[in-house]
């Protein structure tokens, strides 16, 4: 658009010059060689314009004779090296697709077109050709020699990180990792690993730094950057306790203002406040955490946060804690195991029980067993309680990578990852499944047809048991015969009841069916009438 309106501008001023010159009309007289010439002024003109425009048109005339060597040789070479981008599209995109033989026949002819050096592409086509072929050490080879190349150094150590992984070498691949984060933090798999690395070690301190990097650079989002901070300082709370109480605190205090629902965070906090008999601070502290989401460990360090409290003293803390939380499960064991240390066996069953029905558990029988043995001594009820806990379902507790844990730890023991264990139900034992199954049958019963027409009623045998003869009276002692409506009807009317057998009499100790277990296995039963 520029260029058109300056040729438009050019092409105006030259019109208005000519104009100008035939407004005003003169004559031009030239003398050469003894001869004399006389023009027009507007003649004169146009002659000087013919001849610059002649000058410019043969000097590009002679440019592009002296320079046609070189125009054509670049034709020749800008297509050779068109014919090279588009082998190496088609590899790159065969590699992407998984064909390994094209993607090694394009590699070989994109070397032949493009020099490997001027288009780095090639030796990543060719590393990707090898990975394909099944020829990892060719592929670790190629990728080795991507490190002398600072163009093609991250390259070569991310493929070199991920065959480290194929291997199951962790040290290696956190290695290259490390050497990647080093050049360029910005590299989300680089950070991540090495993150891995420095949490394996404890260094705390370092972690936190790449977490802030990470966080700086927008590689993560801020919740995300926050949660990881909190499980850092927490970890490095605990690992500071009990050399550095002043930093430990510190860094726990600093993870539950990030995080304040994170219960390990809340615990190490408070458990640093008590040690420095900062109660008040450390009770609060457990409050907030406990009104976000009830946790045994808060209400276990929060019941005993005096040492020297007596039982009845912990009791009243536990049911604070469950004003602060009311018609919850947790809340109702804190106060079941404060009353039963305080012998208060009335409030520790009621509230046992109430846990049970809000949230049928294993932890919750095996209380109740525990205020049974206590209150009673029956053997018999502490072994139906104990059954009942087997087959629950199971407490919550700290699970990472198929590992329970009774305590929070910052990794998962399995793979290192950060932050791994999560406060949920353990998978069902296979003993639950197993039980299960008893109340199924193995083979789908079949549905009986009604039949077309209403069924022949055959006329009932009236089996006499009187008859003579000793033959097959053995077989007939121990044969069931079913009782049919016509040897039912023939019973004549003032026959003796038979008393049903006696129960035979319990143990002592034997509580017999519960009442409760004896209903509902009634219910799943099959039943005619």
């Amino acid at each position: 658009m520029i260029r058109l309106l300056g040729f438009l501008i050019v092409v105006f001023a030259l019109g208005l010059g000519f104009a100008w010159l035939a407004d005003r009309p003169g004559d031009m007289v030239i003398t050469f060689s003894g001869y004399q010439y006389q023009v027009s002024l507007m003649v004169a003109a146009v002659a000087v314009v013919a001849v610059v425009a002649a000058v410019m048109i043969l000097w590009w005339l002679v440019k592009s004779l002296w320079n046609s060597p070189y125009t054509i040789s670049r034709y020749f070479r800008v297509r050779r090296r068109d014919r090279g981008y588009q082998a190496l599209s088609t590899g790159m995109i065969a590699a992407g697709a998984g064909d390994g033989a094209l993607a090694r026949k394009k590699t070989k002819e994109a070397a032949k077109l493009i020099r490997s050096d001027q288009e780095p592409l090639i030796h990543l086509l060719e590393a990707q050709a090898s990975l394909l072929e099944g020829d990892h050490e060719g592929a670790r080879q190629k990728f080795e020699s991507m490190l002398d190349d600072p163009e093609m150094r991250l390259l070569g150590l991310r493929g070199l990180y991920l065959e480290a992984e194929r291997l199951g070498d962790r040290n290696a691949a956190r290695h290259y990792a490390g050497r990647a984060a080093v050049v360029a933090p910005q590299l989300a798999w680089a950070a991540e690993s090495t993150l891995e690395e420095l949490t394996a070690r404890g260094d705390w301190d370092g972690a936190l730094k790449l977490v802030d990097a990470q966080k700086s650079t927008r590689q993560i989002e801020r919740d995300a950057a926050n949660r990881r901070r909190a499980v850092l300082l927490t970890a490095k709370a605990q690992s500071l306790a009990d050399s550095d109480p002043a930093a430990a605190r510190a860094a726990a205090i600093e993870a539950n203002r990030l995080q304040p629902d994170f219960a390990p965070a809340a615990v190490a906090a408070a458990a640093a406040l008590f040690k420095q008999n900062d109660v008040r601070k450390g009770s609060k502290i457990l409050e907030a955490a406990w009104k976000a989401e009830p946790h045994p460990e808060i209400s276990e360090l929060y019941t005993h946060a005096r040492p020297g409290d007596a039982v009845l003293d912990r009791l009243n803390r536990a049911k604070k804690l469950q004003e602060m939380k009311k018609n919850h499960a947790e809340s109702s064991m804190t106060v079941a195991r404060a009353a039963l240390d305080a012998q208060d066996f009335s409030t520790a069953r009621r509230e046992a029980e109430a846990a049970i029905r809000m949230d049928r558990r294993e932890g919750a029988y095996l209380l109740l067993a525990d205020i049974e043995e206590a209150e009673t001594g029956d053997q018999g009820k502490v072994r139906q309680l104990l059954s009942k806990a087997v087959r629950a379902p199971r407490d919550p507790a700290w699970v990472a990578d198929g590992v329970v844990s009774e305590r929070w730890a910052p990794v998962s023991p399995v793979t290192g990852r950060l932050d791994a264990f999560e406060w949920r139900a353990p998978m069902e034992r296979l003993g639950q499944l197993i039980d299960s199954r008893d109340d199924t049958p193995d083979m789908a019963i079949p549905a009986i047809e009604a039949p077309a027409g209403p069924a022949r009623e055959k006329p009932a045998e009236v089996i006499d048991h009187a008859a003579p003869g000793n033959e097959g009276k053995e077989a007939r002692e121990d044969h069931v015969t079913p009782v049919t409506a016509a040897a039912f009807a023939a019973v004549p009317a003032d026959a003796e009841a038979v008393e049903p057998a006696e129960e035979l009499a319990r143990l002592p100790d034997d509580p017999g069916v519960d009442p409760d277990d004896e209903a509902e296995k009634s219910s799943r039963r099959f039943r005619l009438f």
